[in-house]
């Protein structure tokens, strides 16, 4: 089959085009899926580059599990739609031929376990392929007159959004502080957000502030906007920040806390402004604040996910669509920014 192998810690170079790979066959209890698109996330950039650093030394080369080396060559790809060819072992016959999106998570032990968890095109090959074999569990049926490439966009991005609204409890009339709103998880954040019936004063990229409006943000402040926590008072009308749900990190953080009520509650699940920031520690006691850490998501949020699109609750935000042997353009195009909602690539 036709597939992108990364053979290394590195830069696009390390992406290999192929058109000779073994198409993989479905284990017990796996689908085999015809892939019909696959996403690209800031997660297949940072597992490419080693980026993830280990526990005890931030600068290390590492991948996803900090501290534990990546087998090599890997077929990258987290986020799949496609469609069911063939099953393994135990796995009922009636699944071929289901249209599918794939949740990327490899789950820790029985259930949902999140520590210790694995990604799809990370600890096990992924959808940059004309096929994978994911456990059956992962493959969700999918009901929608959205095409693969529009599908595609969804799973990382939004069970990630999924997940930290979860876990920062935001509430219906709630106001949430979103960063990096024109991206794929911050996008996914808004809309989310606002189907829960929060009121979402998002941060965005010069230039895409009315994008940002489109998917439903009640305010849009510029990234780089002076004194972030007026800035969020008023774009509020004066309305306490109960939440923040912040993927960027860097130099914002100080401001984003800041920006918070007395007793409100900071969520991240990214750092694509950079991992280290400062921190006054008075700020977070003196202030009752709760600061979460989140990063990917439950079974039960994946099937949220899906009911969503399902629903059409949430829309797709398609920026651009790479064939297979362009995925290091495409990564490459990803780490610039300078596009709206999410690139996929398609393997045919």
């Amino acid at each position: 089959m036709k597939a992108v192998l990364l053979t290394g810690h590195g830069g696009p170079e390390k992406l290999e085009y192929r058109e000779d790979v073994p198409a993989p066959e479905p284990a017990a209890g796996e689908v085999l899926i015809e892939v019909g698109a696959a996403g690209v996330n800031n997660t297949d950039l940072w597992t490419r580059e080693g980026a993830y650093g280990a526990a005890d030394d931030p600068e290390a080369t590492g991948g996803w599990r900090r501290g534990e080396a990546m087998g090599f060559p890997r077929i990258q790809g987290m986020d799949v739609a496609g469609r069911i060819v063939a099953v393994g072992d135990g796995v009922a016959g009636t699944r071929v031929g289901e249209r599918v999106l794939v949740d990327p998570t490899l789950y820790a032990g029985e259930g949902n376990g999140l520590i210790g968890a694995g990604f799809i095109g990370s600890e096990r090959d992924g959808g940059f392929a004309e096929y994978v074999a994911v456990p059956a569990g992962n493959a969700h049926p999918v009901g929608s007159a959205l095409g693969d490439e529009e599908l595609a966009t969804f799973p990382t991005a939004y069970v990630t959004a999924q997940r930290m609204l979860k876990r920062a409890r935001l509430k219906s009339g709630e106001t949430v502080l979103v960063t990096g709103a024109s991206g794929g998880v911050g996008s996914a954040l808004v809309q989310l957000a606002k189907a829960r019936g929060a009121y979402v004063v998002a941060v965005a990229g010069p230039g895409k502030e009315e994008r940002v409006r489109e998917i439903g943000a009640d305010a849009v402040l510029a990234r780089g906007t002076p004194d972030l926590p007026a800035a969020a008072s008023e774009a509020s009308g004066g309305r306490p920040i109960d939440a923040v749900a912040d993927v960027v990190g860097g130099d914002s953080f100080a401001g984003l806390l800041n920006a918070l009520r007395p007793e409100g509650r900071y969520v991240v699940a990214g750092a694509i402004a950079g991992p280290s920031v400062g921190l006054d520690l008075r700020t977070v006691y003196l202030n009752h604040l709760e600061i979460i850490g989140s990063t990917m998501g439950t079974r039960e949020d994946f099937a949220d996910v899906v009911r969503h699109v399902t629903d059409g609750r949430v829309r797709p935000l398609l920026a651009g669509v790479y064939p297979l042997r362009d995925l290091g353009r495409a990564q490459e195009d990803f780490g610039r920014k300078s596009f709206f909602g999410k690139l996929v690539v398609v393997p045919r």
